[in-house]
């Protein structure tokens, strides 16, 4: 019997990240002596173990044949009988495929080495092509090691697109779609991995709200760049950098959608996009389940982030829509969410061709404004008498009033 530490363990020590979990492959055993020497097997339908120590991940060393459609329809055939080689075949990319023994050498039947060298993301086999899921993954890891210089090889874009068109992806289930957007969200840069699933012809398939943004034109003033589909990932670039959380960049992925229900006669021109986004945007987070937290903050920001823009010089007279603005995105109760809200409309701003530095002080101002007046409460009212509505009234009246000395000050 022998132990190997194996996937993104011995990948991530090679680049010298941090490593997280680790999973081990044994060769050479069987189910029943894992048992005896105390693992505990995980599931019945592959042979994966937990160390009785560690409870660390150790799965015997299988093969898989393909026996249906989508990601599930394999079947699992495993035994001391199963080399290294065999089970390292299976695996998705050529970097995931190198193993490291028990004295520290390294096994690397397929090249991986190499390109984690050259930056390369390779597919190990034709194999490859049997899952589905694995279009999403090798986007994911593109915009995970793409600030590492990472890039797919040609052939398995190439594979990747053979895929997409053969309708393979059909067969994923929303809820796996959305496991690999929110990790790929995460990372660094986020819209290498929507531009990887359009290069491969999967953005279309998976998310067609977004890849109907593409060839829709904007005003060339304010968008440089023209293209509403190389906006849109240029804002979610932003916002990742700005520090958005998940819903932030989501919010920032969708900002646009009703952009692409314009009639075409009325280009380069959008008006009500805001509004007319909040359909596609309910359509997609229904698809995939998106979270709540998600889809309400990709609403609110499609409908207002034209206003934040015109708060870029602020007069008193604009008072009642920014009163309105803050009642509508409940920022009295949610101010860190109407935080997240000012990082992605700066990055709306800001992901525009030559816009990248330019200034957006109304991102610093509405939150100051906003922190001022939530500091006008009942207490007061309560204190003269007012009671039931006329207390809410009386906190209106009052943050009118100082809202307008804050704008005239600005």
């Amino acid at each position: 019997m022998q132990t190997y530490l194996v996937g993104g363990a011995v990948r991530d020590a090679l680049l010298g990240l941090e490593v997280g979990e680790r999973d081990y492959m044994v060769v050479g055993a069987t189910p029943e002596q894992l048992l005896a020497l105390g693992y505990t097997q995980v599931g019945k339908d592959f042979p994966v173990f937990l160390h009785p120590d560690t409870r660390e991940e150790y799965a015997l060393a299988r093969t898989e044949r393909k026996s249906g459609r989508g990601y599930t329809g394999f079947i699992c055939d495993f035994g001391p009988e199963v080399t290294l080689e065999e089970d390292l075949r299976r695996r998705d990319l050529t970097i995931n495929a190198i193993a490291q023994d028990q004295e520290g050498r390294l096994h690397d039947p397929y090249g991986g080495r190499a390109d984690l060298d050259n930056r390369v993301l390779r597919h190990v086999s034709d194999a490859f092509a049997e899952d589905p899921l694995r279009v999403l993954r090798v986007a994911r890891f593109a915009a995970r090691f793409h600030h590492l210089g990472f890039a797919l090889a040609d052939e398995t874009l190439a594979l990747m697109r053979r895929m997409a068109a053969g309708g393979e992806l059909k067969a994923l289930t929303p809820e796996r779609v959305w496991k690999e957007t929110e990790k790929a969200l995460a990372t660094v840069n986020p819209q290498v991995y929507f531009t990887v699933l359009r290069q491969a012809g999967a953005l279309a398939v998976l998310f067609p709200e977004l890849d109907a943004l593409f060839g829709i034109p904007g005003p060339e003033q304010w968008h440089p760049e023209i293209d509403t589909g190389v906006h849109t990932l240029m804002v979610l670039k932003r916002a990742a950098e700005l520090g958005g959380d998940l819903p932030c960049r989501f919010a920032a992925l969708c900002h646009d959608f009703g952009k692409a229900l314009t009639p075409q006669e009325k280009w380069p021109s959008h008006h009500h996009h805001g509004e007319l986004g909040v359909a596609p945007i309910e359509a997609l987070c229904a698809r995939f389940r998106v979270p709540t937290e998600h889809r309400e903050l990709a609403i609110l920001m499609s409908r207002w982030h034209i206003l934040f823009h015109r708060l870029a010089e602020p007069s008193p007279e604009q008072a009642g829509r920014i009163l309105e603005l803050y009642q509508h995105t409940d920022a009295w109760r949610k101010p860190e969410r109407f935080a997240q809200l000012l990082i992605c409309a700066q990055a709306d701003l800001q992901g525009r061709e030559g816009f990248e530095h330019r200034p957006y002080p109304q991102r610093e101002r509405l939150w100051q404004w906003l922190d001022e007046l939530r500091q006008i409460t009942a207490g007061p009212f309560v204190a003269q008498g007012l009671k039931g509505p006329a207390i809410g009234e009386a906190i209106a009246a009052a943050r009118r009033q100082k809202l307008e000395a804050l704008l005239a000050q600005a």
